[in-house]
């Protein structure tokens, strides 16, 4: 089944995943820096702003993936999409709490780093959850589906 939400036959949605995942992955990585290694603001300044620019990516992503959703018509595909769309919309809940405590004056405080650790393992959950929507109900792939006929054996 190939992606309604497409530029020249290629899925959006995949396209702008990368960015938030990214970002909120970078913000985590500046807060273990701002912990562990150097006590200079900046790196919670900048954790800070990269949890802003994922939600604004997130939100971007999730147009193409709604659109994507809409179409999915298998049923097992349909539960796993659904259970990856509520894990991102999760997701973008508790780092907009996460970004709203930043705001608030709590950079560089645990809670927000913890927060950020947990969104960031149902974030890698809800990627897993989208490989197996394409990998293995084929969601978003234009043509047929790999059979052990048609699959070329390399070796």
């Amino acid at each position: 089944m190939s992606s309604p939400a497409s530029i020249a036959r290629h899925p959006i949605h995949p396209m702008l995943v990368v960015f938030p995942v990214g970002l909120w992955i970078f913000s985590f990585v500046c807060d273990l820096i701002h912990l562990l290694i150097s006590p200079n603001p900046i790196w919670s300044d900048v954790a800070f702003y990269c949890i802003g620019g994922g939600i604004v990516g997130a939100l971007l992503a999730a147009i193409p993936g709604f659109i994507d959703y809409l179409s999915i018509t298998n049923a097992r595909a349909k539960r796993i999409a659904t259970f990856h769309l509520a894990l991102n919309l999760a997701g973008v809940v508790l780092f907009a709490a996460n970004f709203g405590l930043r705001y608030a004056g709590d950079r560089g405080a645990s809670l927000p780093i913890i927060l950020s650790a947990i969104t960031l393992v149902g974030v890698g959950i809800s990627g897993w959850l989208g490989g197996e929507l394409v990998y293995v109900h084929h969601v978003g792939v234009e043509g047929e589906s790999p059979t052990r006929e048609n699959i070329r054996r390399v070796g």
